[in-house]
C-alpha cells in the first residue's frame, strides 16, 4: 500500500531548508568568529532559542515506512576550556527541532568525545543547549569518549562531570530512555517509527564485562526489536581511506564478545577516528552488519558542529546518508569565510551515500513477518459489491482450466463467468496458479498464456444475461485487480491486451470523439508496459483515458480505478498515478454487452489476448476510499 510520510499540504523533507534555518536568526549564530560583534551573540542565540520553542511539539510519525535518525559526532574542539563555542551545536539541535515534522526525526546520538578535557566547565554550555531537546521531549543518547573521562579505565570510574550532565538521572526524563547498567555508563534507549519498536545500545569507551553481559540481556528481553549499536570506538578508515576496519579494542571486544553473536545489531555507529569510513561483515548468522565511522573534529571549526542524517526509507528498502552542517547552512552565503564554504555539506562517497537494504529480509531471523494468510470471500462484499471473482481453491499449480470453465461470481449477484478460447489455442492457454500478491485475499490465480501473431489464448466473459453488463454506475465505482506480468512479456506480441474491457464500441455507443472502434470501456496494458484507463462516461462525447507509470515484469501489482461521480483516479498499490485527468466523469456507457476477463475487442472484434496471471477481481458501485481497498 502506499503510505507516504508526506501529508498534503506539509514541507517536503529538506526542502527550503536554508531558506529555513536563516529564517531562525541563523545567519549570526557565529557572529564572534571575526572578533567584532561578540557582544551581540547573546541577543542571537536568544532570538534562536525563541524560534526553536515557537516550533511544533516533537511529535513523530510512528507509522510512516521513512523516518530519520541523527548521528552527531565527535564535538570535543568546541568545548576546550576557555575557547567554548556552542553555536554549532546548538544549530545542528535547532534543526532537529525545526525539521522534526518534515523529516520525521525519531532520535539524536551522540558518539562520544563531547568535550577536550571532560571538565564541567566544558560540559556546561554543552548541557544547557542538550536542553532544547529535554524541553521538547525529544528522544537522544550520549556516550561518553575517551576525552570525557579517564579513558585508563572502563566503566566502573565512579562519578564524573559526564555523568553528571547526562547520565541517566537526565535521560530517565526522556520518553524513549529504557534503562541503564548500575554505573550509568551505558544506557539503552528505545523508539517507534515504521510501525515497529528500534533499540539503540549507547556503549561507554571501555564496557566492561558485566556491562557487555547487560548489554546481551536488554537485547534479550527484546527479542525482535533491531539494534542500532552506538560506541565511541570500534572501527577506523584503513590506510587507503576508503573502507574501515576493526580497531583493535573494537574487534576483540565489542565485534567478539557481542556483535557477532546478535543478530538484532544491524547497524554500529562510531566516532573517534577520522576520516570517515564504513564496512560491512558478516555476523555469526551470516547475515550483514553495517559498520560506519563518522568524525569531523579534523575539519574546519571543530567540524563545525556536523550532523549525520540517516534517512530510513522502509518502502524502498534503503538508508539515505546526507552529512552536513546547519550551522554554517543557515547563514548568509555572502558571510561566509573561504573555509567555510568547503563545509556546509559534505558530498564524498563516505559523506553522502545509500545503504541498500531489504529490512523484511534482515530482520527475518529474529522478527519474521508472517505471510498474510487468505481472507473469506465474505470479508471483500463491502456495500455495494456488484461483482467479485477469485481464482483459488484445489487447484494443481499449472493445470489447464476447464473448457467449460465457470467462474462464480462471490458478491451473489450472479455475474459468473465463463471461458472463451480462441480456436487453435493449446488446451493450457488458461491455467490454475498458486501465485498471488501477499496482500490478495485469495491465494490463487489464473494464468492467461495469450498474445499475438497470430492470435491465441483464452479469455473469460460474464453470461450473457449478468446484471452487470447493464450497470452504468451513475454514483461512482471501484474497480480493483490483481496483475502480474512474466518476466517475457513483449510488447510487440502482447501490448495493448486488456485486463477488464467492456464490449461494444465508442461508434455504437453514440460517442463521437476519438476512434469509434475502440471499446466503450477497457483497462489495458500499454506497450511500456503500463496501465490505460479508457473508457466513456455518461457524461462526454468521448473516452475520457487515465495512465499509470510503466510496471516491473515479475511483480504483483493491485491496480484500481475510482470514480466518485466527478472525477476518475487510477490507483497502483494505493497510489495515486500522476496522469489521472481532470476532467468531470461520472458513469460508463454501455450497450448491454459482456464484461471480458483477458480479453480486448477493436472493432467489436477479438483483437489481443493477456499475457499474465490474474488474481482476485471486485466491482464495487460506489467510490471506496485507498483504505478499503482489497490490499488494504
Amino acid at each position: 500500500m502506499c503510505s507516504p510520510l508526506h501529508r498534503p499540504g506539509d514541507p517536503l523533507a529538506g526542502a527550503g531548508r536554508r531558506t529555513f534555518l536563516r529564517a531562525t536568526a541563523l545567519t549570526g549564530a557565529a557572529a564572534g568568529l571575526a572578533g567584532a560583534g561578540a557582544a551581540a551573540a547573546p541577543a542571537v542565540a536568544s532570538t534562536a532559542q525563541n524560534a526553536a520553542d515557537n516550533v511544533a511539539s516533537w511529535q513523530p510519525d510512528p507509522d510512516s515506512p521513512r523516518f530519520t535518525f541523527v548521528v552527531m559526532p565527535d564535538t570535543q574542539y568546541l568545548f576546550d576550556g576557555a575557547s567554548l563555542s556552542d553555536e554549532p551545536v546548538k544549530a545542528s539541535l535547532r534543526y532537529i527541532l525545526e525539521h522534526g515534522r518534515d523529516e520525521n526525526i525519531v532520535f539524536l546520538s551522540h558518539l562520544g568525545d563531547l568535550t577536550e578535557h571532560g571538565l564541567e566547565d566544558e560540559f556546561a554550555p554543552l548541557s544547557a543547549a542538550f536542553g532544547m531537546l529535554d524541553h521538547r521531549r525529544v528522544g537522544y543518547s550520549v556516550l561518553a569518549g575517551n576525552h570525557d573521562i579517564d579513558s585508563r579505565t572502563d566503566d566502573q570510574r565512579g562519578r564524573t562531570p559526564y555523568l553528571d550532565a547526562f547520565g541517566p538521572r537526565r535521560m530517565r526524563r526522556l520518553p524513549t530512555f529504557g534503562g541503564a547498567t548500575p554505573d550509568g555508563y551505558n544506557t539503552y534507549h528505545r523508539f517507534r517509527a515504521a510501525g515497529r519498536e528500534w533499540l539503540v545500545l549507547a556503549l561507554d569507551w571501555r564496557p566492561s564485562a558485566a556491562s557487555l553481559t547487560w548489554a546481551r540481556n536488554v537485547i534479550a528481553q527484546h527479542p525482535r526489536t533491531p539494534v542500532i549499536l552506538t560506541t565511541h570506538e570500534l572501527v577506523y578508515a584503513d590506510r587507503y581511506g576508503d573502507e574501515a576496519e576493526f580497531a583493535p579494542h573494537g574487534k576483540k571486544h565489542l565485534w567478539d564478545e557481542l556483535i557477532a553473536d546478535q543478530d538484532q545489531i544491524f547497524l554500529t555507529l562510531n566516532g573517534h577516528y577520522w576520516p570517515a569510513a564504513r564496512t560491512v561483515r558478516k555476523n555469526t548468522a551470516g547475515h550483514d552488519v553495517h559498520l560506519h565511522i563518522t568524525n569531523y573534529q579534523n575539519r574546519y571549526y571543530g567540524g563545525s558542529g556536523m550532523i549525520r542524517l540517516y534517512r530510513f526509507d522502509l518502502a524502498r528498502n534503503t538508508i539515505d546518508v546526507e552529512t552536513l552542517s546547519p550551522w554554517i547552512l543557515g547563514r548568509d552565503a555572502g558571510e561566509l569565510n573561504e573555509l567555510e564554504r568547503g563545509e556546509i555539506e559534505m558530498t564524498g562517497p563516505e559523506d553522502s551515500f545509500s545503504v541498500p537494504l531489504d529490512f523484511e529480509k534482515r530482520f527475518a531471523g529474529f522478527a519474521p513477518v508472517p505471510a498474510r494468510g487468505p481472507r473469506p470471500a465474505s470479508k471483500l462484499l463491502v456495500p455495494g459489491t456488484v461483482a467479485y471473482w477469485r481464482f483459488d481453491g484445489e487447484h494443481r499449480e499449472g493445470t489447464p482450466a476447464d473448457p467449460a470453465l465457470r467462474v462464480k461470481d462471490l458478491s451473489g449477484h450472479g455475474n459468473d463467468l465463463v471461458r472463451e478460447t480462441v480456436p487453435g489455442s493449446p488446451a493450457d492457454a488458461l491455467r490454475w496458479s498458486g501465485s498471488h500478491h501477499p496482500d490478495q485475499p485469495g491465494h490463487g490465480s489464473l494464468y492467461f498464456d495469450g498474445g499475438k501473431p497470430p492470435l491465441h489464448g483464452a479469455y473469460l466473459r460474464t453470461a450473457t444475461n449478468a446484471p452487470l453488463n447493464a450497470k452504468t454506475f451513475r454514483s461512482g465505482y471501484t474497480i480493483e485487480a490483481f496483475l502480474k506480468l512474466p518476466a517475457d512479456w513483449d510488447a510487440g506480441r502482447n501490448a495493448w491486451s486488456a485486463i477488464l474491457s467492456r464490449r461494444g464500441t465508442l461508434g455504437a455507443a453514440g460517442k463521437t470523439g476519438g476512434d469509434p472502434a475502440e471499446p466503450v470501456a477497457t483497462l489495458s496494458l500499454s506497450d511500456g508496459p503500463g496501465l490505460q484507463w479508457a473508457a466513456a462516461p455518461l457524461n462526454q462525447p468521448t473516452a475520457i483515458t487515465n495512465w499509470s507509470h510503466e510496471l516491473d515484469r515479475e511483480t504483483w501489482w493491485h491496480l484500481a480505478v475510482v470514480n466518485d461521480s466527478r472525477h476518475t483516479t487510477m490507483y497502483v498499490d494505493g497510489c495515486p498515478v500522476a496522469r489521472n485527468p481532470a476532467t468531470r466523469t461520472h458513469g460508463l456507457a454501455t450497450l448491454g454487452l459482456p464484461w471480458l476477463l483477458g480479453g480486448y475487442e477493436y472493432g467489436g472484434t477479438l483483437d489481443q489476448l493477456l499475457r499474465g496471471w490474474l488474481g482476485d477481481i471486485r466491482i464495487v458501485e460506489r467510490a471506496l476510499p485507498v483504505r478499503h481497498f482489497m490490499n488494504a
